[in-house]
């Protein structure tokens, strides 16, 4: 396994971590003894990145990484988030970034995960009514107290990570990245390089587009979440099919997956970007780290570049409410 420092911490991570979210249901039905048995399977593969949220299943899917990881605490990197709550009126979620709230809802997924510690606490989305000096100001508290061991930031804007880094260090801003998704997320890197943060890379296969797996909308089952994306609707589909099909044209020519190549894609971004593709199959989880015997030279991470080059895809990559509170 190869290993990467997140920004300026002493946290070694796998250079490809496993994304937990899809295991609560919001991908398809999950199976929870089939989804241990993946995260353990990730584990004996030399994946240590475990990114869990206390929003994934409202805390179910923290409960299922802490039964998980039980007797096996020493070998995983975890990784939890807060800051979405559930609206009390219905319909999309609402956030809280008040420092009073930041210790409460860390003892809560101290709680659920079994643990004494977490090693990096995000917070999931970045509250417009709360200025990010006082959330951080709370966060920072948690490390005094020895409750979590560094800081990031989810789905922040260059200006919001410079504003939050001024008050306590953070060791990684997670935000969505991968061929569909450029444009801010390469803006945002730029930021974290300036300021020696890690960048976190979710969905980094496109929420699966990118694996050449979807070729109709009918290819995702009922009350799979991708239904109400953009990018997976009507004309948008088939725009975005045509960027897929130009990546699986690479993949044959190198000799791998597309899946395996968009993620060497992203690992040649640099040593500071750690792509966590979620998956509650052992086979994808063994395909995806087929990606770190991918070799790109130069010339291959410039065709694949030029091939979705930034702003190609079609469509905004998650439906118009929930835009609303990225990139903040």
């Amino acid at each position: 396994m190869q290993h990467r420092t997140l920004g300026r911490s002493r946290l070694e991570v796998s250079a490809i971590g496993l994304g937990l979210m899809s295991m609560s249901g919001v991908y398809g039905k999950g199976d929870d003894a089939e989804s241990i048995a993946v995260i353990h399977h990730a584990l004996d593969g030399g994946i240590n990145f475990l990114d869990s949220s206390d929003m994934y299943g409202w805390g179910q899917n923290e409960e299922l990484l802490g039964r998980a990881i039980r007797g096996r605490r020493d070998q995983v990197v975890l990784v939890t988030k807060f800051g979405q709550v559930k609206n009390p009126a219905g319909g999309g979620n609402l956030v809280n970034g008040r420092p009073e709230y930041v210790e409460q809802a860390c003892d809560a997924s101290l709680q659920r995960l079994g643990v004494e510690v977490i090693d990096v606490y995000f917070q999931h989305r970045v509250d417009r009514s709360v200025p990010i000096e006082d959330t951080m100001g709370g966060m920072a508290r948690l490390i005094e107290r020895g409750k979590v061991r560094s800081l990031g930031l989810c789905e922040a804007k260059p200006a919001t990570i410079r504003r939050a880094h001024a008050v306590h260090p953070l060791a990684a801003v997670q935000s969505e990245y991968s061929l569909l998704y450029r444009t801010e997320a390469e803006e945002t890197l730029a930021t974290c390089r300036q300021l020696g943060i890690g960048f976190v890379a979710y969905s980094p296969l496109g929420r699966g587009f990118l694996t050449g797996r979807i070729q109709s909308p009918s290819d995702l089952p009922e009350g799979d979440r991708r239904r109400e994306h953009p990018r997976f609707q009507d004309s948008n589909f088939f725009h975005n099919l045509e960027l897929v099909h130009r990546i699986e044209q690479i993949a044959k020519d190198k000799g791998c997956t597309p899946a395996q190549l968009v993620l060497a894609w992203l690992l040649a971004q640099g040593r500071d970007v750690v792509p966590i593709p979620g998956t509650k199959r052992k086979s994808r989880v063994d395909e995806n780290l087929g990606a770190l015997d991918v070799r790109l030279d130069a010339r291959d991470v410039e065709r694949i570049s030029a091939a979705v080059p930034p702003g190609a895809a079609a469509g905004s990559r998650y439906p118009e409410p929930q835009m609303k509170g990225v990139y903040l």
